[in-house]
């Protein structure tokens, strides 16, 4: 009876360290676990912050451009209003100089004996 007992006493102290064992593997599981969760969240975080960052200067760099677009339009338009001022000018000088000679002509009809 006492050797039994000595063996369940044994086999309970053996079964207390694997419980003991087991506790602590799952433990050290569950750790490694959340730190390989925990690594992506913070990779993605950061990601996500980088992104930001990006779209931000993406952002900022098409505001000045679509600024700069504007200014470029502006010249454009008003370089064509010159263009057109000065046809317009051409055109009025063409004009003048047919008048001018047309009344040329009518007067040295006039004056012709």
């Amino acid at each position: 009876m006492q050797r039994h007992h000595h063996e369940s006493l044994h086999q309970r102290k053996k079964t207390e360290r694997a419980k003991m064992d087991a506790v602590r593997s799952a433990a050290r599981v569950a750790d490694l676990l959340v730190g390989t969760v925990d690594g992506g969240v913070q990779e993605l975080y950061v990601n996500e912050k980088r992104i930001e960052l990006e779209a931000r200067a993406v952002l900022a760099t098409i505001a000045r451009y679509r600024k700069q677009t504007d200014q470029w339009l502006a010249t454009t338009n008003a370089i064509n209003s010159v263009l057109k001022e000065i046809g317009d000018f051409e055109n009025w000088m063409k004009i003048m100089d047919f008048d001018c000679k047309s009344i040329n002509a009518a007067i040295r009809n006039i004056h012709q004996p």
